[in-house]
Order: C-alpha cells, then structure tokens, then sequence
C-alpha cells in the first residue's frame, strides 16, 4: 500500500440525503449518516460523500460557463447498458449524449447536475 489512499470522493450538492439516496440506490450501496454530510459506503472501503452547498449551482455540461469539474465513470457490461440506462433515469438521472460515433460511453446527468457516464467494459 502506498502512503497515501484514497478516502472519498465528496459532491457539492443542495440536497445530501437525496443525492446519496439516488446513488446508494443506483449502486446498491449503502447510505451512512445525515444532515450536510452523507456518505454512501460500498465494498472494499469505497464511498461517495454529498455535502450541502449553499446556493448550489449545477454544472453546464457539455459548457465551461459553469464547469463540471470532475464526473464518475461507473463500468457496465455491453449486455447490460440498456438496463443500466433504464435503473438509472428511473432514479432521476437525466440522458444527456448516447453511446452513438462509436463511443463506449453514455452521459448523464444526476439529480443535481453532475455528470456521469455509463462506460462499457469487457466483463
């Protein structure tokens, strides 16, 4: 192990619970505290965090008027994308650019307004 690892990611938002509800549910992961600050823990010691902003603005993605900053990747199999797709705009994620040019991914927006991407792997 390195010195250094790896805590967790955190995310502005104006909502936390709601935030890590959508991606606890997404993952099937487990939400873990409340208030400003909530964590989703998942296995071998991940975790996503959600910290309330005041006056939260979203991204503008694909813009740079308000930048993105940083997105998640989340791994899905070529079999699975469709489902993938269908779990995760029942949650609330919003379809933002399909896998289309021959590109492995497709970008979302969550339910704050944070990118993230559906990204087909090999397993």
């Amino acid at each position: 192990m390195g010195l250094i690892k790896l805590g967790v990611v955190a995310l502005d938002c104006p909502d936390p619970q709601a935030l890590a509800d959508f991606y606890a549910e997404m993952l099937g992961w487990r939400v873990e505290g409340g208030g400003d600050w909530v964590e989703v823990a998942g296995p071998e010691g991940r975790a996503l965090a959600f910290q309330r902003v005041a006056d939260y603005r979203p991204p503008q993605w694909p813009g740079q008027e308000v930048p993105q900053q940083l997105h998640l990747d989340f791994d899905v199999t070529r079999a699975d994308i469709d489902a993938a797709e269908d779990k995760v705009v029942a949650l609330g994620a919003k379809l933002v650019q399909r896998d289309e040019d021959g590109r492995d991914f497709r970008v979302y927006l969550d339910p704050a307004g944070h990118p993230f991407c559906l990204c087909l792997c090999n397993s």
